[in-house]
């Protein structure tokens, strides 16, 4: 691929986990502004509708940018020993420790968001466990997800030259 459409595609990556994060941080502000009583860590409240499609949008783009940084990345980090990874270039090495991190953040980032969403389904209009923070927490995971993405496509694709 060219200069051109790499710096694209990083920017389209960046892009939707910056919008990521934006509706998760949004969420958890709609969230803040339903009726709701706290009690140490139970809390009962009504669900808020908007705090849970911005949750979901925000999962689904943090999803979509995962998705996207992986394909394009593509699939040449295949090292199935230590001596390999040793032996690996750093590049691929670098690579290979983005990808780790990125598949790491994207289980956090994405049950943080999860978690925080499902807490606004119209039939979760109870008392509970306190699920506060969760979607604020799971938008700035977007932000981080979005550099390591980023780092991983850069690392990958300038291991195969």
């Amino acid at each position: 691929m060219g200069k051109g459409v790499g710096i694209l595609l990083c920017l389209v990556i960046v892009a939707m986990d910056v919008g990521a994060g934006i509706l998760g941080i949004q969420a958890e502000v709609e969230q803040n502004k339903v009726k709701h009583l706290r009690l140490w860590l139970f809390e009962c409240r009504d669900p808020s509708e908007a705090a849970y499609k911005l949750g979901l949008a925000a999962a689904g783009l943090l999803v979509a940018a995962h998705v996207i940084s992986n394909l394009l990345g593509g699939c040449q980090n295949c090292i199935c020993s230590q001596d390999e990874l040793q032996k690996a270039s750093p590049n691929r090495q670098l690579s290979l420790a983005c990808l780790l991190f990125t598949w790491i953040i994207l289980a956090v980032g994405l049950s943080m968001l999860v978690i925080g969403t499902l807490s606004n389904h119209k039939s979760r209009a109870s008392c509970g466990f306190s699920h506060h923070h969760f979607l604020s927490i799971g938008g700035i995971l977007c932000f981080v997800h979005g550099l390591f993405a980023v780092a991983y496509y850069i690392s990958a694709t300038a291991s195969i030259d």
